[in-house]
């Protein structure tokens, strides 16, 4: 995890896309945690769904880790932990990105970039931002990855419009204003 230079705080932003379907309807969730050292500040989550019933998994993924340097800069955070299931987001933002860039959007393959639009906002959303990117296993037992799974799903079922409360509700572990293990 990384120190933010402010007052010692650090940001951890667990984030999941989720399609039912591929394509089909889509979610996506990040769950907000605020931590001092190794103890939680506060807790909060966002999601959304996709406009349409043609959305991917990958672009949900996508959506979900752009959102989650949305909120680290509407937080001016300048460090942050993006937590991740999905190896595609991980490893392109962290691997693939700069040689796609170089090659005009072009895989080794030479075939185009899909998600383009979506990369192209990510790396925009990421500069001035110190990003460290951390993969887990989807669906084995890390929390705030378990709550952004079945927020995302949520999502994309249309359980929720997004509203806060909403999810108050149907997740409440994903919220909390103080104390805790980050």
């Amino acid at each position: 995890m990384i120190d933010n230079e402010n007052e010692g705080l650090h940001l951890v932003l667990a984030t999941d896309g989720a399609c039912l379907g591929n394509p089909g309807p889509g979610g996506w969730a990040v769950i907000i945690q605020e931590c001092v050292g190794d103890a939680v500040v506060r807790r909060s989550a966002i999601a959304g769904c996709a406009k349409d019933n043609t959305t991917t998994n990958n672009r949900m993924e996508l959506q979900a880790a752009i959102e989650a340097l949305r909120v680290a800069k509407d937080l001016s955070y300048t460090a942050v932990t993006i937590v991740t299931d999905s190896q595609y987001v991980a490893k392109g933002a962290l691997e693939y990105l700069p040689g796609w860039k170089a090659k005009g959007w072009r895989k080794s393959d030479r075939k185009p970039v899909m998600n383009k639009d979506l990369w192209e906002l990510l790396d925009t959303l990421r500069q001035d931002l110190e990003v460290h990117w951390e993969w887990t296993r989807g669906h084995s037992g890390n929390p705030l990855n378990e709550m952004a799974d079945m927020i995302a799903n949520d999502a994309a079922a249309g359980v929720y419009s997004g509203d806060l409360e909403d999810m108050r509700r149907l997740c409440p572990e994903a919220f909390m204003d103080d104390g805790g293990p980050c």
